[in-house]
């Protein structure tokens, strides 16, 4: 049976993840600052669940260990899916300069330092199962986007720098590394005003969570073995 580990499993792309994975008879490990949401529709999960605060170095370092106990010495991927976007105090944007200085720490540490810890720490698992890692990025990353904030923006923007990065220095373990860059996805958090964007993107509709996991689940699995150090765009033309 092969394993996955899935950050941010919560909701939206990590619910469809789950689905999709599972569906095919993996293992799969996830991971969220919250205790496992009984709404989840797959089995076994409670069991394959780790509460962990991504913001906290500390604990990730700590639960690296629970984890690396729940995997074995085989992981097949890993999903680095977690990711925070702050917003103000009336759900207004925050930019460069209205972004707290330990906001800007909090959202580094979820969206960047934890992708990359993970995956340092268990190399050696993922190298065992010549595995792949993919990290959600975000169409933010390459343009001011209405609602995403300058720290969320910034830090997905180093995720896809870190993404080349890791495909180099992984690549030797026998371990791709690739990351996706969603647009507007049709989820339960979509920010309002999320709708008015869909006269600006060329397949004029919101892209659907499952399509997002169908692509995750490409980039982990034998159709995708030559390509590491890219990153797709899962927005319907609208980075165009």
């Amino acid at each position: 049976m092969r394993t996955l580990l899935l950050t941010g499993a919560s909701r939206g792309i990590g619910h469809a993840t789950v689905r999709r994975f599972n569906a095919e008879g993996w293992k799969v490990i996830t991971c969220s600052r919250h205790p496992f949401p009984s709404e989840c529709p797959w089995g076994g999960g409670a069991q394959n669940h780790v509460q962990i605060d991504l913001a906290s170095p500390s604990d990730v370092i700590e639960k690296v260990e629970v984890i690396r106990g729940m995997i074995g010495k085989r992981l097949d991927a890993l999903v680095n899916n977690a990711g925070i976007s702050p917003k103000g105090p009336n759900g207004e944007r925050l930019d460069t300069l209205t972004t707290d200085l330990r906001t800007w720490g909090q959202v580094f540490h979820v969206n960047f330092f934890a992708s990359v810890v993970l995956a340092r720490s268990l190399k050696n698992e993922l190298a065992a199962a010549k595995g792949a890692v993919v990290n959600v990025t975000s169409i933010a990353g390459g343009r001011v986007h209405p609602f995403a904030g300058a720290a969320y923006a910034t830090s997905k923007a180093a995720l896809a720098a870190l993404t080349r990065e890791m495909a180099h220095d992984f690549g030797p373990l026998g371990v791709r590394v690739n990351a996706i860059a969603p647009g507007e996805i049709r989820t339960d958090i979509l920010s309002p005003g999320t709708e008015e964007l869909v006269g600006s993107i060329p397949m004029r509709r919101l892209g659907e969570p499952s399509e997002v996991a169908d692509t995750i689940y490409f980039l982990c699995t034998e159709p995708s073995s030559y390509i590491s150090g890219t990153e797709i765009e899962i927005n319907g033309a609208q980075h165009v």
